[in-house]
């Protein structure tokens, strides 16, 4: 990890964790030391479970499901400052799913007793950290949801207008750009990589969105907001 002269945090890139004083915020790094994980690696599993908050310092992670026939849903790419993980505190399960680093990440981890000791004796943060960790119980009801009731287009317009939303702008340029393959893309849908990639096409054809490496550019936010509102 580079040396940049600033002591390293997790928690001050994440706005729940305004509220802490200094002391807290200098005594959870030292509790929780940051941890590489390089592209393709398990956060956690349903074979190596962990009760315990993580926080996303930098790369991408991705949190999905493996259905019965092995196909897998996912249920969220998450960006830097995201707070992840099994809170059975404030009741956020997450036994059932994987966390997987999508790019070489950095992440940093806090047990049960550190959040219980620092976090929920602090009815903003405990009410804060339980509604994110909601969320991803949400998402998970809504991708069901629309693989039951909305057409592919939809549901990749959808899904790309949300993934532009959370991306963060170019340093230089200040324009957002989605970094996913379509395998990535495909997973989050619960479609396949072809059919993913037949939907893509047509989007890049009619000019709504540009491709690239690894990357997405949305052209035209009205025209995918049209496609995600319609249900044939």
């Amino acid at each position: 990890m580079a040396e940049t002269g600033e002591p390293f945090s997790c928690l001050n890139a994440v706005e729940i964790f305004a509220d802490l004083t200094a002391q807290d915020m200098a005594a959870l790094d030292r509790m929780s030391p940051p941890k590489l994980f390089s592209s393709g690696e398990l956060v956690f599993s349903q074979s190596q479970p962990v009760t315990a908050l993580f926080i996303l310092k930098e790369g991408r992670i991705r949190i999905f499901r493996v259905a019965e026939d092995g196909k897998t849903l996912t249920i969220a790419i998450l960006e830097p400052g995201a707070v992840f993980g099994e809170m059975l505190l404030v009741g956020q399960q997450m036994y059932d799913n994987y966390a997987e680093a999508i790019e070489d990440s950095i992440v940093c981890q806090l047990t049960a007793a550190d959040v219980e000791e620092h976090f929920l004796s602090n009815p903003k943060i405990a009410v804060k950290i339980s509604r994110l960790l909601g969320q991803q119980v949400a998402r998970l009801e809504d991708r069901l949801t629309d693989m039951a009731l909305r057409p592919l287009a939809a549901r990749t317009a959808s899904t790309l207008l949300t993934l532009d939303d959370a991306a963060p702008r170019g340093r230089f340029t200040y324009t957002r750009s989605v970094k996913l393959t379509h395998e990535q893309l495909a997973g989050l849908l619960g479609a396949t990589r072809e059919a993913t990639s037949k939907t893509m096409a047509d989007f890049a054809a009619r000019g709504l969105i540009r491709q690239g490496r690894g990357r997405i550019t949305i052209n035209d936010i009205d025209g995918l907001r049209r496609i995600s509102r319609s249900t044939f």
